[in-house]
């Protein structure tokens, strides 16, 4: 678990040097815009669609759509924008399912790597409601060689809370993770992996798998 901070920081580093090299597909540029963020920067942008489904039908409409990608901070031109929701928009329907539009943001994984953040994932969620709670982590995620625990700066609960948060938007964390935003994160730390060995064995290691 340790591990991703440096992959967080090589990501950042590969998604900031793809966008100064040029990238002409919108969706690709709003990928790489998100992922020099972190890990967490597509679940961000997923956050801010949320806050303006008003009506939680999960759908956008062109407008709603610009002022997500606006209020996140990240740079489009308005045809790059037309451009993008058009392509998610196949049915030619005027709104878009934002859950869906993510999984087209999401950096592609192999079976292999997906199967492997499936196996976390569940091993974590053990009431099997499809989210992580503090209850869930406890007696599988170990404290007691947490430096702040160790030193009684942090207790058990806000050792637990903190680890949720490294998954969560920042600023925005609720406490819980979802199946997609676990998905989501550990599909941007997969960006930053070449290697599949390498990337099965930090899975293995950090979740015991």
């Amino acid at each position: 678990m340790a591990s991703t901070e440096r992959h967080e920081q090589e990501m950042r580093q590969k998604a900031s040097r793809a966008l100064r090299g040029g990238v002409k597909d919108p969706i690709e540029m709003l990928r790489l815009q998100c992922l020099s963020r972190g890990a967490s920067g597509i679940k961000g942008l997923g956050r801010a669609f949320r806050i303006m489904d008003d009506d939680s039908n999960k759908k956008l409409d062109m407008s709603e759509f610009k002022k997500g990608i606006s209020d996140y901070g990240l740079v489009l031109e308005d045809g790059e924008i037309g451009d993008l929701f058009n392509t998610i928009d196949m049915d030619r329907s005027g709104t878009i399912d934002f859950d869906e539009f993510l999984r087209h943001l999401r950096p592609p994984m192999n079976k292999g790597r997906r199967e492997l953040v499936l196996r976390a994932f569940n091993k974590l969620d053990k009431t099997g409601d499809g989210v992580i709670t503090v209850d869930d982590l406890k007696g599988v995620y170990d404290v007691t060689k947490h430096p702040k625990y160790i030193s009684g700066e942090w207790s058990e609960e806000q050792v637990f809370l903190k680890f949720l948060a490294s998954y969560d938007t920042p600023n925005q964390s609720d406490g819980l993770v979802t199946k997609e935003e676990f998905m989501n994160y550990y599909s941007g730390v997969s960006a930053s992996i070449d290697n599949d060995a390498y990337f099965d064995l930090m899975m293995r290691t950090s979740w015991r798998l």
